[in-house]
């Protein structure tokens, strides 16, 4: 089986994936109450100016301010003379993704180019993520099929996953032919093979947008929204139906008919493969994509060989480990290692699309003594990083087997999105011993003995710490009881958590 995208369209959000084979490689989760405002275009308006960071806190109207870096603003609403050139070479834009183009640096200081109060057109580039706000850009970009158009820059691109050099120069040929209005331009993917009259068609569906939100701003009241991205079924119709996707799975009626709408207008030769999916078992548990989620939450990563990684999140990094596990290998120890680094090389970058994670990644390989060995590790992630979308930068594996790199994020990972911070353990993933938290107990008893009337205490504690204090725990309380001449019991309570307990005196 080759490539597929699968769509679950449930009561509360729509989750659509792709499967390469049998793999699960990316997944995209819109909720009805929560759509993602990635791409989104605002007239914002300017509620503090901070020389000392350089950069602004804009009001766009969400809970939170949006903030915009000095390199991310320009003053111009699609004039050309003041727009900075752009590398050719740009990344193809994901789902959701309205940032094309990489990080600029600032033409003025903040405080000269920004004002309290001062009006602003931006557009949403990065989601808000734990306690930050969203990160707005005002060098906008609209995605189309073909075609992403950037008002502020002077520039024609083509995708770097366009490979072939004549195709290049062709699809930059035809752009620059045309008679496009102002402003810069990459060619997507997608356009591969294409002709004059898409790309064209193209271009002139994304100036009469771009026109149409410029003339919002000029009458709109700040805060408002200029522009909204269309939902995930069309971005993924927009964005990642291709030629190599085999089959377009959606299991809601109503869901298939907008996908099959959204492809018989933007990709009509490829409108026969969405299929409706009419069998009685969950779509995602058939196609085995239930388990692969389960799999991506988990902290640890079994490879086919018995090696496997573990994922931790921190707040500064995502560490990742890579360990030989149950394969020791048949001969040269030096050879086992590698096999088990080239092997995790594939499931750490599928781990990392999958749980989009973003920011600072470290990659502890297993130590490999030969520099040729590292440079194959080295050379296989690059490869595989090849086909992420999101932009990544990594640096060369050191001698001790680390590899730093860094991966741009725009949206929230699986696991902030599935998972809630333990309320036993507050997120630091354990909870204290059974014998520190019944040394604990004694001593808050010992303490507050002097003070508390009657006879009697009772310690009330979840039902495990109850069974632990009377069995392993047994002759700690005698010793205690003995000590302050009273009877201790205990009191198994199955509404506390794991490290919940209250004494009583009575």
């Amino acid at each position: 089986m080759g490539k597929r995208i699968v769509v679950n369209a449930g009561v509360t959000e729509t989750r659509l994936a792709v499967q390469d084979g049998n793999l699960l490689t990316e997944l995209y989760i819109e909720r009805a109450d929560r759509r993602s405002i990635v791409g989104n275009v605002y007239k914002g308006v300017v509620t503090n100016v901070l020389p000392g960071m350089q950069a602004a806190f804009v009001d766009i109207g969400l809970a939170k301010d949006a903030f915009l870096y000095a390199g991310d603003y320009t003053a111009n609403l699609g004039q050309e003379e003041h727009a900075p050139d752009a590398e050719d070479e740009v990344a193809d834009v994901d789902v959701g993704d309205a940032e094309a183009e990489p990080r600029r640096e600032a033409v003025a200081p903040i405080e000269e180019m920004l004002r309290k109060g001062q009006e602003v057109l931006v557009q949403v580039s990065k989601e808000s993520l734990g306690t930050k706000g969203a990160r707005v850009t005002s060098f906008v970009s609209i995605p189309g099929r073909y075609i992403v158009y950037m008002p502020q820059a002077r520039h024609v691109g083509v995708s770097r996953r366009i490979h072939d050099d004549t195709e290049r120069d062709r699809l930059r040929g035809i752009v620059k032919g045309l008679p496009p209005p102002a402003g810069g331009f990459i060619v997507r993917t997608v356009a591969e093979g294409k002709g004059e009259e898409e790309l064209a068609a193209d271009i002139q569906f994304l100036s009469r947008l771009w026109a149409q939100v410029q003339a919002r701003f000029d009458s709109a009241k700040a805060p408002s929204l200029l522009h909204e991205e269309m939902d995930v079924t069309f971005r993924v119709v927009r964005d990642l139906f291709s030629p190599e996707v085999d089959e377009f799975l959606v299991d809601s009626e109503s869901a298939y008919g907008k996908c099959l709408e959204f492809a018989s207008s933007l990709v009509p030769q490829l409108a026969s493969r969405v299929k409706r999916w009419d069998k009685d078992a969950p779509i995602f548990e058939a196609t085995g994509i239930e388990r692969e989620i389960d799999k991506a939450l988990r902290r640890r990563v079994w490879l086919k060989s018995g090696g496997y990684i573990v994922i931790d999140h921190t707040e500064a990094l995502v560490a990742i480990d890579v360990n030989t596990g149950k394969y020791v290998g048949k001969r040269d120890f030096e050879e086992t290692v590698l096999k088990i680094n080239l092997e995790a090389v594939t499931e750490v970058v599928r781990q990392i699309r999958l749980r989009d994670l973003g920011g600072i990644i470290i990659i502890d390989f297993i130590d490999m003594e030969r520099p040729e060995h590292r440079d194959q590790v080295f050379k296989a992630l690059k490869r595989v990083l090849a086909d992420d979308k999101a932009r990544t930068n990594v640096l060369e594996i050191s001698e001790l087997g680390l590899v730093e790199m860094t991966r741009k994020r725009v949206r929230q990972s699986l696991q902030s999105l599935f998972c809630a911070p333990c309320p036993t353990c507050k997120g630091s993933g354990v909870v204290k011993s059974d014998a520190t938290l019944a040394a604990e107990i004694f001593r808050k008893i010992q303490a507050a003995a002097g003070e508390g009337n009657g006879r009697d205490v009772v310690i009330r504690v979840h039902p495990e710490m109850a069974h632990h204090l009377e069995s392993s725990q047994r002759e700690g309380i005698e010793r205690l009881q003995n000590l302050l001449g009273r009877k201790v019991t205990v009191q198994a309570m199955p509404a506390y958590h794991r490290e919940q307990y209250d004494l009583m005196f009575r």
